[in-house]
């Protein structure tokens, strides 16, 4: 059943930590070494997210142009972003893929020692549209045993991203306390699975470097900077009645070159200029909601 309605006129006036407007979560999408790859036992090679737009699919062989933007992400990339968000001791949430982890023990082991989230995000990064209901069960199941062996954090929340009509079920069996698989709201919300109250934290595809691998999409870092700062602008304004969140979204592979980079940085160095800004993960940000806006049965 699908909720088209949503808070409507009468949204939450919620007041965030420290009486904050806005809350603002950025995230770090970690999935290289883990895409689709005949090295892998795939059927063709991945072309999702790989810097160009309409970028066609090698069947049956290496593609080595799209391994090597991908690895990109996983050896420069991702410190590039990294280290933006340690040079301002902000927190992040980290989308993890359990593959990509293990296939980078040194990143695993920083994550280890950082105050950033890290959300489960599949055990490979694949369509998971089409695979059956017990094989995506284990792969999540698969995903949260990785994340906690890697880092010794165990995730409470979870995006697959290309999900299928079974992740969110599996997620809440799975005991997390949160999805991400959503981009319906600006606020969290409660919805039934099964009769069981679960709570989704939306997440962005407007406010997503991946749009610098679509057309139309993002032509430079100042694109992204600008759309970014009117979006902060026009949710800090409504904040003084009605405080909303907003995440931006990012992958190394992306958003970690250099020119690209540049646009976070100086966002970050943007939102600072403000009062009452709430800068978390969403991990506190469903923690937060859980314990200040419960879940309530509708009469």
């Amino acid at each position: 059943m699908r909720d088209i309605i949503g808070y409507s006129t009468f949204p939450p006036t919620t007041r965030w930590p420290q009486d904050s407007k806005i809350a603002i979560n950025f995230v770090v999408n970690y999935e290289e070494g883990s895409e689709a790859n005949v090295l892998d036992g795939d059927e063709a090679s991945e072309t999702y997210l790989a810097e160009i737009a309409g970028l066609t699919s090698s069947i049956g062989t290496r593609n080595f142009f799209t391994e090597s933007i991908f690895e990109y992400g996983s050896r420069a990339g991702i410190w590039r972003l990294l280290n933006i968000f340690t040079d301002f001791d902000l927190p992040i949430s980290i989308f993890a893929t359990g593959l990509a982890l293990e296939r980078n023990p040194d990143l695993a082991n920083v994550l280890a020692q950082k105050k950033h989230e890290i959300v489960g995000h599949g055990y490979r990064w694949v369509n998971y549209a089409n695979v059956s209901k017990e094989a995506e069960r284990q792969d999540i199941l698969r995903t949260l045993n990785s994340i906690e062996a890697c880092t010794g954090k165990r995730p409470i929340g979870w995006y697959t991203g290309r999900c299928s009509k079974n992740t969110r079920s599996l997620v809440v069996e799975a005991g997390l306390l949160y999805d991400s698989d959503n981009y319906s709201d600006d606020l969290p919300f409660w919805t039934l699975v099964e009769e069981k109250p679960h709570l989704v934290v939306p997440y962005t595809f407007d406010n997503n470097d991946a749009k610098f691998s679509m057309n139309p999409g993002w032509m430079s870092g100042d694109d992204f900077f600008h759309y970014l700062c009117a979006g902060f602008d026009c949710l800090y304004r409504e904040g003084e009645r009605y405080p909303k969140m907003m995440t931006i979204a990012m992958h190394g592979r992306l958003c970690g070159r250099p020119g690209r980079a540049e646009s976070i940085r100086r966002f970050i160095e943007y939102i600072q200029k403000y009062q009452n800004v709430w800068i978390c993960t969403r991990g506190e940000i469903a923690e937060y909601w859980l314990k200040n806006h419960p879940y309530k049965k509708k009469t």
